[in-house]
């Protein structure tokens, strides 16, 4: 995530702490265009992204005395992005609420699967990493119900691990992992036709 030089970086912070402007201007730049993408996937609105990242750059600039250097500070500045943007999702208006039920797979009664899934088991990430799926892949993480397309997106795009993840939505690790499971599950459900070639 981050490309700057370890002195380099050091010297910004240093300089963020010594409340210089330039230094913030400095930071904006460097960091401005990642950060807004990771705000942008979280919240799907232009508009709300760069809300969100401005609030969180604010916030990195008055918290910058408490960054300890025992994690990357582009990695400090990502957490901060994410909860900026994970708060604005919390206030903003909410769509109407949907059910995952539908997106889920259905079982006979001797538990073997109504239509055998086609779609290989890959994990979201892992879908991620081949450049003519991505934007299929995001498409179909929109579709989620939002608590789910939130685990999703944080966990296998992110990278947040189980507790960071809870922490962020202010919920349990065992709600996560089961968020989690249920939204790859209809992940590969909504998958399905491009695998099958239905939709060719």
């Amino acid at each position: 995530m981050n490309d700057v030089p370890a002195e380099d970086e050091q010297q910004l912070i240093e300089r963020l702490r010594g409340g210089e402007r330039e230094a913030f201007e400095m930071f904006v730049r460097r960091y401005c265009n990642p950060m807004y993408y990771v705000a942008r996937r979280i919240l799907r609105h232009d508009d709300d992204a760069r809300e969100a990242m401005q609030e969180a750059f604010l916030s990195a600039f008055r918290k910058i005395h408490q960054f300890d250097a025992r994690s990357q500070f582009s990695t400090w500045l990502h957490r901060i992005v994410v909860n900026a943007a994970l708060k604005k999702l919390q206030v903003r208006e909410r769509r109407e609420k949907r059910t995952i039920d539908a997106f889920l797979p259905t079982f006979t009664d001797d538990d073997h699967h109504r239509i055998e899934p086609r779609c290989p088991i890959l994990s979201s990430e892992e879908l991620a990493q081949r450049n003519e799926l991505r934007e299929l892949l995001h498409q179909k993480i929109n579709e989620l119900p939002e608590i789910y397309r939130t685990v999703l997106l944080l966990r296998d795009i992110e990278g947040l691990d189980t507790e960071e993840t809870a922490q962020s939505l202010q919920t349990t690790t065992d709600v996560v992992k089961t968020r989690l499971h249920r939204a790859r599950q209809a992940l590969r459900t909504l998958l399905e036709p491009w695998f099958s070639g239905d939709q060719l």
